[in-house]
Parts: C-alpha cells; structure tokens; sequence
C-alpha cells in the first residue's frame, strides 16, 4: 500500500521587501505575461509584423484575461453569491457582514478563453488587420506557457486542491484545512504566519497537525502536463509547417488545455456552479467540453484545407 509523503505545504504570503510585499500569486502572472510577451515579441519578428502593435495587443490580452477569468468565475461558479453583492465582482472587497478587503478571489479559466477569443477577434479587425485565426494560432503558445505559471500561483496560495489521498503524490495543505483566524485561534499565537509555523513544527500542536489530511496538488498535476502542451505547440510552430494550416494550433489547444483540464478534474475538490444541477461531471467538465469539441472541429477543418501561403 502506498502513503501519501509527510509534505506540509506552509508556504509565506511572497517576498517580503520590508516595504512591500511582492505576493506569490502575483509574481507568477506577471511572469506568465512577461514570458507572454517575449514570446509574441519572437513569433512578430518571425512573421514581419509591426512591433508597434505588440503592445497593444499585451494590454487587450491582460484585460481580457483578468476581466473574463472574474465574470467567469462569478457567472459559472457563484452567481447565486454574486447576484445579491454585484458591486464585489469588481471591487476586492467584502460588504457583509463587515466591510473587509480579500482581494479577487475566484478566477475562471475558461472565461479567460472566452474573452481572450473575443478580444482577439477585435484586435485583429481593429489593429492586426489580419485574419482572427492567425493571430489565434499564434497567442495560444503564450497562452499554454501563461497556463503553467497560473497553477503554480494556486499552489502557492493552496486552492484548486484535490480530494484527499493515500497516494505518494498526496500533500498536506496546511492553509486549506486552516484559516487565518483559526490558526491563531487554535495556538493562541496572534501572528498568522507564526501560528501556521508553530502547527507545522512544533510538537506541541502535534494533534492540529494530524487533522490536516493529505490531498492531490491538481494545480502542480495541471501545470505539469501544460509544459507538455507548451512544449508541443512551440514545436509544432518553430519546427513544421503547422503555422500555415489556418485554425490547427489553436483548435490544438483547445483539445490538449482542455482534455488535461477535464481529467484532472476527477481528482479536484469540487469547486461549485453547475454541477448541482447537471450532476455527472464537475462545473470544470461540463465547461471543458465545448472546447474540446471546438477545438477538434478546428484540427479536422485546417487539415482539410490547403497550406496557407503566409
């Protein structure tokens, strides 16, 4: 029988600087648009397109990016909440029962997808004057690389967990079985951070500990398996002619994103929104499908067509 390993995940909020606290979550994004960035830089370069219009398109996709990762969550997951405080859907603060400021809590990846896809759709019309498939084609490979750092921001702020497990790959996520509050509740010490360090170390919250049960880390399962699909729409880009096939990245994409998405869902926490009716699947599969599907109608249309000559 194998057993979860002794892996207590207490990590610190980010990089203290004594002036400023620079927060894991939001490293890791603005390293997946930095990369983005890079990335497109090359790809523009590659094509002989206009540097000029790199930038505009860096600030439509971070736009569309946080704007449709917030309505998604509030429009797939917690609406029932949402609908009755719509002002907290852009405001990171809660009203009731006491006005506390949390930040954005809750980011959905498909509606990042939906809105990256429209914004692409007026910025190629607007700005690129080329064709939205081309411009999809290519932003996805900025997209998948984005996707990886994304899932390492949810491991370090311990959500989007799995249910627990006796597997080797089980970690205990010390921050999900305790909130602030009750951490400092529990050991009397009024420091978060030193109370999450005393559960985690000292034997004398020996039996706090033990309540913490080991779990799937689903962000690290995601963000592993999307350097696979990173890795391959890179490939497929810079080494074959795939790029002239209109539509194959992209639809690509959406298969592999996508199936990884629905799969490791299996062993994912259940996050809410439609599941409770539509039962089956999870909120995060029943999501997933129509991309699958578009993105293999995609696969099949660009490889029935001829090679594009640009």
């Amino acid at each position: 029988m194998t057993h979860a390993l002794n892996i207590i995940w207490n990590p610190s909020e980010g990089i203290d600087l004594g002036f400023f606290m620079i927060r894991y979550y939001s490293l890791m994004f603005v390293i997946a648009f930095g990369l983005g960035w890079f990335l497109m830089k090359k790809i523009f370069e590659r094509e002989n397109e206009s540097i000029d219009k790199l930038d505009s398109l860096f600030v439509w996709t971070v736009l569309a990016t946080l704007i449709g990762a917030r309505l998604g969550h509030v429009l797939f997951y917690d609406w029932e909440y949402f609908r009755n405080h719509l002002l907290e859907i852009f405001l990171p603060f809660k009203f009731e029962p006491k006005f506390e400021f949390t930040g954005f809590q809750g980011l959905a990846s498909h509606g990042a997808a939906i809105a990256i896809i429209i914004a692409m759709y007026y910025y190629s019309k607007i700005i690129l004057k080329r064709p939205l498939l081309w411009i999809l084609d290519r932003v996805v490979i900025p997209v998948a690389s984005g996707a990886i750092f994304v899932r390492l921001g949810n491991f370090f702020n311990s959500e989007i967990i799995g249910h627990e497990t006796a597997s080797a790959f089980g970690i205990r996520f010390l921050h999900d079985k305790f909130s602030k509050a009750e951490a400092v509740n529990a050991t009397n010490i009024p420091n978060p951070k030193d109370a999450y360090t005393a559960i985690a170390t000292d034997p004398k919250f020996a039996d706090l500990l033990a309540t913490v049960p080991a779990k799937h880390p689903t962000q690290l399962y995601e963000a592993f398996c999307y350097i696979f699909v990173f890795a391959i729409l890179f490939f497929l880009y810079w080494k074959t002619n795939a790029r002239l096939r209109s539509g194959y990245l992209f639809g690509l994409f959406l298969v592999l994103l996508f199936v990884v998405r629905f799969i490791v869902e299996f062993v994912k926490e259940s996050q809410g929104g439609i599941e409770s009716e539509l039962g089956l699947f999870s909120t995060g599969q029943w999501l997933s499908i129509p991309f699958i599907i578009i993105g293999a109608f995609f696969i099949i249309r660009a490889k029935r067509n001829p090679l594009a000559t640009s």
